[in-house]
């Protein structure tokens, strides 16, 4: 049965398994491009690895950056989920609009492990994000998923999820937007908590 917790540092080691490459050194999103920008002095000429120092100094922060689904104790699945506000890109985007200036938590990706897509793991993560949320205080609750019409996605864009995948827990449509993902249009999806 999958049980999701939140990324925090006493986790670092299986954030690590689902968001680094097996070196450090190897560039590798640690899941920072939508929080940081380029020019973030933590990274901006830093090696690689400085990535993977701020992933980790984000786990230590009073609220951690997204969750963790576990198979039993095996990390299984990866969720960033934070206030809209703490995701440098979505505050800036030209793509992707603000639906109103209510504060809102966001989930922006989803990583699970090889051997277990398909088996509900992106759901679990889903459930576990907006719990997390409300939790620390959410009352509105973002995704920005494609809009595959029922097609499948490449693994390579299934990062923001599926439209299906946030209407089944919950989530309704709220705006479109100008992003694609996979060759499929993104919209906001939102759920109140």
């Amino acid at each position: 049965m999958i049980h999701v917790e939140p990324a925090t540092a006493s986790r670092w080691d299986d954030v690590r398994t689902m968001l680094g490459p097996k070196s450090v050194d190897t560039p590798s999103c640690w899941c920072l491009s939508m929080r940081i920008s380029s020019g973030d002095p933590r990274v901006k000429g830093q090696p690689a690895s400085a990535r993977a120092d701020v992933a980790r100094e984000l786990c230590s922060a009073e609220v951690p950056p997204g969750v963790l689904a576990y198979d039993g104790d095996k990390v299984v699945g990866w969720c960033s989920v934070s206030p809209r506000s703490s995701y440098h890109r979505l505050v800036k985007s030209r793509v992707i609009p603000h639906v109103d200036d209510q504060p809102v938590w966001s989930v922006v990706c989803f990583v699970v492990r090889a051997g277990h897509r398909r088996q509900g793991v992106a759901g679990s993560l889903l459930d576990g994000a907006v719990e997390f949320a409300r939790t620390h205080g959410a009352t509105i609750i973002e995704g920005y998923p494609s809009d595959t019409g029922g097609a499948r996605m490449n693994t390579t864009s299934a990062y923001v999820g599926t439209r299906t995948l946030f209407e089944r827990h919950g989530f309704e449509f709220a705006s479109d937007t100008k992003s694609a993902a996979g060759g499929h249009p993104r919209v906001i999806m939102r759920r109140e908590v």
